[in-house]
């Protein structure tokens, strides 16, 4: 697992210090290839700076997804830029609270300053690994995270992780890269390296296994747009209990 967290941890470094409207040509770094800024909506492409959609490296919208309520608290993972808690935390309002987490320093820095940029106060970030979330049981309502868990390599802590912090009826909001059923593990891997969201990517009854073992229900894992041959855009939601 060390491996492949120092691996995508250099990866998301390099971008963090290297932010350009070309930052990268992979699937996770704001391509033409139903990933980035567009998946966002004008709306809230006019809410953030050029700085912050810059830094919009995901797969998808988790902010719609989970649909945010007033005074909710939200944890996103893998909060990179920052952009997806900027807007949850507009979207949960003064009397809610955004949380990112992030294991790379500079994407933390420039997730800060983005914040900074526009006017949140209700926000936090965290430095720390998905797999061992520095929040205490039952401290959110909602878990969103954008194109991150597939990244890990310890998934099943990753779905534990989450059910811990949410509180009794919380609920996660993800978008993230998920496979056709019928590939392996090498085929995955053929589609593209883990910095680049792919390779390690479950697929549709795997993460509905994960997720059911790790307590939740009402689960849904469906895709929104195919990223490669196989390899889907997808948004989860489920409910812990």
């Amino acid at each position: 697992m060390s491996e492949v967290r120092e691996r995508v941890r250099e990866h998301y470094r390099t971008l963090a210090l290297g932010m350009t409207d070309d930052c990268c040509d992979s699937a996770c770094c704001g391509g033409s290839d139903g990933t980035g800024a567009g998946l966002y909506t004008a709306a809230e492409r006019a809410e953030l700076s050029d700085a912050a959609m810059l830094a919009s490296l995901g797969c998808g919208n988790p902010t719609a997804v989970a649909e945010l309520r007033a005074g909710e608290s939200v944890l996103d993972l893998g909060s990179g830029g920052g952009i997806d808690v900027i807007l949850s935390a507009r979207r949960v309002g003064e009397t809610g609270r955004a949380y990112g987490l992030d294991m790379t320093d500079e994407m933390l820095d420039l997730a800060r300053r983005n914040a900074d940029e526009a006017d949140v106060g209700n926000v936090e970030f965290l430095k720390g690994y998905i797999e061992e979330i520095p929040l205490p049981d039952a401290s959110v309502d909602v878990v969103i995270s954008n194109c991150v868990v597939n990244l890990s390599a310890d998934k099943p802590v990753v779905f534990a992780e989450m059910a811990r912090v949410l509180r009794p009826g919380g609920r996660i909001g993800v978008s993230d890269i998920v496979a056709a059923d019928h590939l392996t593990p090498g085929q995955r891997a053929d589609r593209g390296s883990y910095a680049g969201c792919i390779a390690g990517a479950l697929s549709f009854a795997e993460y509905d296994r994960g997720l059911r073992d790790a307590g939740f229900e009402d689960i849904r894992v469906e895709p929104t747009h195919e990223i490669a041959d196989g390899m889907f855009g997808a948004i989860v939601r489920a409910r812990r209990p």
